[in-house]
C-alpha cells in the first residue's frame, strides 16, 4: 500500500508547527494509497474529531492530545489511532490491519497507539489515562 506525500506532509506540521490538532486517514482501494481524508483545526477538540470517525469504515488517525500534568504543566502527546468498527466491511478490516505497521513506520514521531472497534475503546478518558 502506497502512502501519498500529503500525508506525511501534514504530520509533520500537526508534529512541529502544530498546524493541526488531527488528521483522518483513508486508504484510497482504487489507486492503492493512504490519503489525508480530514484535517482538524488548531482550535477543534476531541469531540470533533471523534465525529469524523465514520460509524461503519475503517480509518487510521492521528490526534494531538494536550493536557496538565498533576504539576499542572501543560504536555501533548500524538496518538494513532487504528478505527476498524465492527460494522466495517471484512475486506476493508483486513486492508487497514496488514497496512497499519508499514503506514505507521512512515509517521516518524507517533508515541501511543490505540486500535479501536468502537467508540468507548477511544473516549477522552482512554486518552487521559494513555497520555500519563
Amino acid at each position: 500500500m502506497a502512502v501519498h506525500d500529503d500525508c506525511k506532509l501534514r504530520f509533520m506540521e500537526l508534529k512541529a508547527k502544530r498546524t493541526h490538532r488531527f488528521i483522518i486517514y483513508k486508504i484510497d482501494e482504487i489507486l492503492k494509497q493512504v490519503t489525508v481524508e480530514q484535517l482538524g483545526e488548531p482550535t477543534q477538540g476531541y469531540e470533533d474529531f471523534a465525529a469524523f470517525l465514520p460509524d461503519n469504515e475503517c480509518r487510521y488517525a492521528v490526534y494531538d492530545f494536550e493536557f496538565l500534568t498533576e504539576g499542572n504543566v501543560p504536555k501533548s502527546r500524538i496518538f494513532f489511532v487504528g478505527w476498524s468498527p465492527d460494522t466495517a466491511k471484512v475486506r476493508s478490516k483486513m486492508i487497514y490491519a496488514s497496512s497499519k505497521d508499514r503506514f505507521k513506520r512512515e509517521l516518524d514521531g507517533i508515541q501511543i497507539e490505540l486500535q479501536a472497534t468502537d467508540p468507548t475503546e477511544i473516549g477522552l478518558d482512554v486518552f487521559k489515562s494513555r497520555a500519563n
